[in-house]
């Protein structure tokens, strides 16, 4: 009888080592796309025995970490960006790929204010006690198409005093907590956030969508695993993950 509890011991010990050749992944994300990437990464783990390790910024923030030398092996971007990246040799250009769009939506901790029109949300704008988007210093594509929405709408003056702006991470935790009434986000982003209602997309006519590619570094530790992981986010399991987490395909 002990020797069985011996064996079934060691049978437990060896199932739980990964396997010789596995590695581990960096990924550099930006927030937009990191519901997505969590929720594709388990079968990849799964599959290869990898390791992904995430971070997660602003657009501005990652850009900021790649170009201070910071290592990591396959990167989510706004699509300019992995494009400028790419041409400044930083990253591997066949790896270049599209994975997603998002748009930018309004979240509420109030009755659901009219945003059917350009002109219905320039009103709900002035009306709102308080407003929260990212700020846009900190380089989140969000937050820099926002505030130059709110310069065209000929408002930056009238709700500068009346703005919460958010250095990174979930704008609707600012809607939750009452800090703003209104949060302006990725529609991706916002839906992550708890105790709050999405509103709904921009109006077409000031809607911004902003596409999310990813690309290999050319310095990767783990180059193979990298393209690997890269498959998954553009696999045939990406598109309904994308849906689910209020992204779309790139060519949607």
């Amino acid at each position: 009888m002990r020797s069985l509890w011996g064996a079934a011991a060691i049978a437990l010990a060896v199932t739980g080592v990964r396997p010789a050749e596995a590695a581990d992944v960096r990924l550099f994300t930006t927030g937009a796309y990191r519901q997505v990437a969590a929720a594709l990464i388990p079968q990849y783990e799964a599959r290869t025995g990898n390791r992904v390790v995430i971070e997660s910024g602003t657009a501005g923030a990652i850009i900021g970490k790649i170009e201070a030398g910071q290592p990591f092996d396959l990167v989510v971007l706004t699509s300019q960006a992995v494009g400028d990246l790419v041409t400044e040799g930083k990253l591997v250009s066949d790896t270049s790929t599209d994975l997603a769009r998002v748009g930018v939506a309004v979240r509420v901790g109030a009755p659901h204010p009219d945003i059917a029109t350009a002109a219905a949300f320039k009103h709900m704008l002035i009306k709102a006690r308080s407003l929260a988007y990212i700020d846009p210093t900190a380089g989140g594509s969000s937050g820099i198409y926002v505030s130059g929405l709110i310069e065209r709408l000929g408002l930056a003056k009238k709700l500068r005093h009346r703005t919460v702006l958010v250095e990174g991470g979930l704008v609707g935790d600012k809607v939750a907590d009452g800090e703003a009434e209104i949060g302006l986000q990725q529609l991706s982003e916002l839906t992550a956030a708890q105790g709050v209602e999405i509103v709904g997309p921009l109006p077409r006519e000031i809607q911004n969508f902003t596409v999310y590619g990813a690309a290999v570094n050319q310095a990767a530790a783990e180059p193979a695993a990298a393209r690997e992981l890269l498959a998954v986010f553009s696999g045939p399991d990406a598109p309904a993950v994308l849906h689910a987490k209020g992204m779309e395909p790139p060519g949607a």
